[in-house]
């Protein structure tokens, strides 16, 4: 939807002096869905997720879904949904039915994009396996696979509960069911992990042959097991070792990195993910999901929805738990925080286009950064150098006001 900004108001964040023009053209649309259970916590997962009881309430739940995603129809402003994406939790604990009613219900109110990306978040297990054809014929086009190891006393260490048969049965599975654009997580750093170690899952993953791989390192987070009872991990030196021989192997058998972690067979990156690290919108719906949202007359809004499921199922409590406008002050963190993320930045242009604010806002943090070494000198892109890669926390702070 085009908007004629030479007739709209200007809009101000906490600066008075640097007024903001309601955005020309508003960005591309996505949708997240966060499904909270999993069968069991692992213990260096922070995301919102919860034990499921032996009978999901998936009835109750999708019809949530559904009035949440009713209250944020206002924002969607005739635009079509360029990507869906089940995020968990364990969204492939959910059977085909409950799924297929919600996105009958979702595309009854918002239209697809006529080559939709529609990603699923699944468990290697083979209860989950067996699903996949039934999730393939819904329209889900696209599956995310939580491998993190092929190794059993790596996958102990993680608190896993599939093994290395399963996950190397996974991706079979979801070739035979029709999926010809699926992701492997794997991760390195794990406990006591060698160079060995990582590598050969890394190769493991390889000859499955996925169109991408999520690869990233283990890191300790507050509020969980790990972080209150860390375990052993590499030292530095050996994760230096690791990153470098495993992106020199993803490299070699053409798997491009396009993002901090991401890598992906040529053309095969992940268009939902790209949305967000381009600055695009996208509704958030479930228990605890985020959504970042434009408006017309330049408002640059973020939500999150209530946490707790039983809160979030509760009649009587509001599905929203907050909501901020993004000021003059923040917009330039927000929007380079996702940017400089992509190993080929993005356009200049981009920049103005979804924040309603002159590149010249950027003009100061821009020269300090390029002179630092951190950022290229390359007018018409915003992308980080190989060193502004390694330190990319460093570079972001020359951004902030």
């Amino acid at each position: 939807m085009i908007h004629d900004s030479s007739a709209s108001p200007l809009i101000f964040g906490g600066d008075a002096q640097s007024p903001r023009a309601a955005l020309p053209v508003l960005p591309p649309l996505a949708l997240y869905i966060h499904i909270p259970w999993c069968v069991r916590k692992c213990p260096y997962c922070d995301f919102n997720s919860h034990t499921a009881s032996p009978v999901l309430p998936e009835e109750e739940y999708v019809d949530a879904l559904l009035a949440d995603l009713d209250q944020d129809l206002h924002a969607v402003y005739g635009r079509e949904l360029s990507s869906i994406f089940f995020g968990g939790g364990t969204p492939s604990l959910f059977s085909a039915e409950a799924l297929g009613r919600l996105l009958k219900g979702v595309e009854q109110r918002i239209p697809f994009a006529s080559d939709i990306e529609i990603t699923l978040e699944a468990n290697p297990g083979t209860f989950e396996q067996e699903k996949f054809v039934a999730y393939r014929a819904l329209g889900i086009n696209r599956l995310s696979i939580g491998i993190q190891s092929f190794q059993e006393e790596k996958l102990k260490a993680l608190g896993r509960i599939h093994n290395g048969d399963e996950a190397v049965r996974a991706a079979g599975m979801a070739r035979q069911a029709g999926f010809d654009n699926f992701n492997l997580d794997l991760m390195h750093g794990l406990p006591d992990q060698s160079l060995d170690d990582a590598l050969s899952d890394l190769r493991q993953a390889i000859a499955l042959k996925p169109t991408h791989l999520s690869w990233y390192q283990l890191t300790l987070e507050p509020n969980t097991v790990f972080w209150n009872q860390p375990p052993t991990l590499p030292e530095d030196d050996m994760l230096w070792d690791i990153q470098e021989a495993g992106q020199a192997l993803l490299a070699e058998h053409g798997y491009a990195q396009y993002e901090v972690s991401a890598y992906a067979q040529p053309g095969r990156p992940a268009r939902h993910n790209l949305n967000y690290w381009s600055f695009g919108d996208f509704i958030g719906i479930g228990a605890g999901a985020h959504g970042k949202l434009s408006h017309p007359d330049g408002r640059i809004v973020r939500t999150w929805k209530t946490r707790l499921p039983k809160d979030y199922l509760n009649p009587a409590k509001s599905f929203k738990a907050g909501e901020k406008t993004l000021t003059n002050e923040e917009l330039p963190f927000e929007f380079l925080m996702n940017a400089l993320r992509l190993t080929e930045g993005v356009e200049s242009r981009l920049y103005p286009e979804r924040t309603g604010m002159s590149l010249e806002s950027l003009a100061e943090g821009r020269r300090v950064a390029e002179q630092s070494g951190l950022l290229q000198v390359e007018p018409s892109r915003l992308a980080a150098t190989e060193r502004g890669q390694l330190f990319l926390n460093d570079l972001l702070q020359t951004f902030l006001s």
